[in-house]
């Protein structure tokens, strides 16, 4: 049985990144299980969680080769206005940063591992830092548990997503290492085991499903709903950043062909979205009005939480794609808020996928008049209850600490 649990994070800042904000959910979810939970890591600033979780703030190496050559390159990038990384990663594989942080964070391995029953690494982004310095502690591998947040390498993403990252075969060698070596291996969806394990098989004999966590808010922040939004109103949320690939056009426009089969609602509907938009900018300017409303960057995530349990319909917004394996870190939030929520994504979707078959709220990401006659239906149950309800009890348990215990405990990763 598991009772200490040594965690190594890449960032435990839940302002940086959605995988930052997953990874402290875990974290204080594991520790509410009653694990004694340690946390190395490499945030670069001093952070605690308070209840009792020990965290340790990872110290960068800066007298080694790999600190040189990194500061080296830096510098003469900036004076020649010449980026060499990619000729570097095509030779190595990774950046000489890269290999520095990696092996910062081995060496906190080494010295503050202490016969913990369990070692999980978590990352952010397309990093995985802990999973390689992992790699050169082959004394610890068998108490290993390698958590895999997205596809990787990047041209393991299902298109849209279609970039091939400079030193791919090198990447793409390191995370065979990751799945053959990782006694246990862990994915926050079902989809996204299997997606990955069609790469490397080994992830489907060690894999277990553990769904992002909520976070929770601390309730003595007593914060005050932001005046962007009227709690009297019907009130539709997109929470997250539009990347190129996740385009919002097909639900604003499917909104604005709501507000004109429902023309009462202009006067008391709105549709928010929280976020940062770069690739959209200058389309969502353009959008903007007494019925849509954009923040125009970040919010913090106190303030996302606090509009997100006050709206009337919460949005999962997913790429146009064949396929979705990625869990949003958004949809444990989604559900603890209660609230309908409206997904626009493929048809094969981990999120579809956990709302059921039967869910009624779907669309294709830009399919204008599905969307539309969603949000009607939304506006019109509305209506009649202003207090609709996901109501979804088994979404709850799957996302609550006794199944995640369940999978901890799984110790043959089956």
């Amino acid at each position: 049985m598991v009772k200490t649990i040594l965690i190594i994070s890449e960032s435990i800042d839940i302002e940086d990144s959605s995988a930052s904000k997953v990874n402290v959910a875990l974290i204080k979810n594991l520790k509410k299980i009653g694990y004694q939970i340690r946390v190395l890591h490499y945030t670069r600033k001093e952070i605690q969680l308070g209840n009792a979780i020990e965290c340790i703030a990872i110290p960068e190496i800066k007298f080694s080769l790999y600190y040189l050559l990194s500061r080296t390159q830096r510098v003469f990038q900036r004076i020649t206005k010449i980026n060499v990384s990619k000729y570097l990663e095509r030779l190595f594989g990774h950046s000489f940063t890269f290999f520095n942080d990696s092996k910062s964070i081995s060496k906190a391995i080494d010295k503050y591992y202490d016969d913990e029953d369990l070692i999980i690494t978590l990352s952010k982004g397309a990093s995985f830092r802990p999973h390689y310095a992992m790699l050169s502690l082959p004394s610890k591998h068998n108490n290993w548990l390698a958590y895999i947040h997205d596809p990787y390498p990047f041209h393991f993403y299902p298109r849209p997503y279609n970039w091939v990252e400079f030193g791919y075969q090198f990447k793409e060698e390191f995370f065979r290492q990751v799945s053959e070596k990782a006694k246990r291996s862990a994915f926050p969806s079902q989809l996204l085991k299997e997606w990955m394990g069609s790469y490397f098989s080994n992830f489907l004999a060690t894999g277990v499903i553990i769904p992002h966590q909520n976070l929770e808010v601390d309730a003595n922040l007593n914060i005050e709903l932001p005046a962007y939004i009227n709690p009297n109103y019907f009130n539709l949320l997109h929470a997250g950043n539009l990347m190129k690939q996740r385009s919002p056009v097909g639900l604003i426009e499917g909104y604005k062909l709501f507000l004109t089969q429902y023309p009462e609602a202009k006067d008391c509907s709105k549709l928010l979205l929280l976020g940062n938009a770069d690739y959209y900018k200058n389309y969502l300017q353009n959008q903007l009005n007494n019925t849509i409303y954009w923040s125009q960057g970040n919010v913090p995530f106190f303030e996302v939480d606090i509009v997100q349990k006050n709206v009337s319909v919460n949005i999962i917004l997913e790429s146009k794609s064949e396929i979705s394996p990625f869990l949003p870190g958004k949809f444990p939030h989604c559900v603890t808020a209660n609230k309908p929520i409206l997904l626009l994504g493929p048809h094969y979707s981990e999120t579809k996928r956990l709302l059921g078959d039967g869910y009624p709220y779907l669309s294709e990401v830009d399919d204008v008049e599905c969307i539309a006659e969603m949000i009607g239906t939304l506006y019109t149950n509305w209506l009649e209850n202003p207090k609709q309800l996901l109501d979804r009890p088994d979404l709850e348990d799957y996302l609550g600490i006794e199944y995640l215990k369940a999978q901890i405990e799984n110790g043959d990763g089956n």
